[in-house]
């Protein structure tokens, strides 16, 4: 769900102030209207988006795009950023005490979180030619297999 609750919030981002209806944004993004109607509530609980009442109410965005990232919408349908249950809580695991693997595990869902937290719905709504590689992602990108062999898409 945390998929199409980002190509929702990354429409909506698109004019912020505007107010629409699960319907349109239905419409606009493929995705079945009590779904998008399911998630605007969730998300409008989370803080994340402004439900208005009446004819002419609908949902916006309750910050600019620019302050509310991918990891925000993530939370806000799914809970803590975690890959593996003892990322996040301890005691969840039957193997914690004598696992090598758990700080690695937690290394793993640093960085996960921490990009997710970088890229922010302003980042996703921008035209694919504007769009910017946070700093600390750039080395990253310029360095991947595909630089390395030819390969780019």
């Amino acid at each position: 769900m945390s998929d199409y609750a980002t190509v929702l919030m990354t429409l909506m981002a698109h004019d912020p102030p505007r107010l629409t209806n699960a319907v349109e944004l239905a419409e606009r993004s493929g995705i079945p209207a009590p779904t998008a109607a399911k998630l605007l509530k969730s998300l409008a609980r989370a803080g994340l988006l402004q439900s208005l009442r009446g004819a002419h109410g609908g949902y916006r965005l309750a910050h600019p795009p620019s302050d509310i990232s991918v990891a925000d919408v993530i939370t806000a349908l799914e809970g803590p950023i975690a890959v593996t249950e003892c990322a996040t809580h301890h005691g969840g695991c039957s193997l914690e005490s004598d696992c090598g693997a758990r700080s690695n595990w937690q290394l793993i869902n640093h960085a996960i979180r921490h990009a997710l937290e970088s890229v922010s719905l302003a980042q996703m709504a921008a035209p694919p030619a504007a769009r910017e590689l946070p700093v600390h992602f750039r080395a990253l990108s310029s360095s991947s297999p595909a630089s390395n062999t030819g390969l780019h898409s």
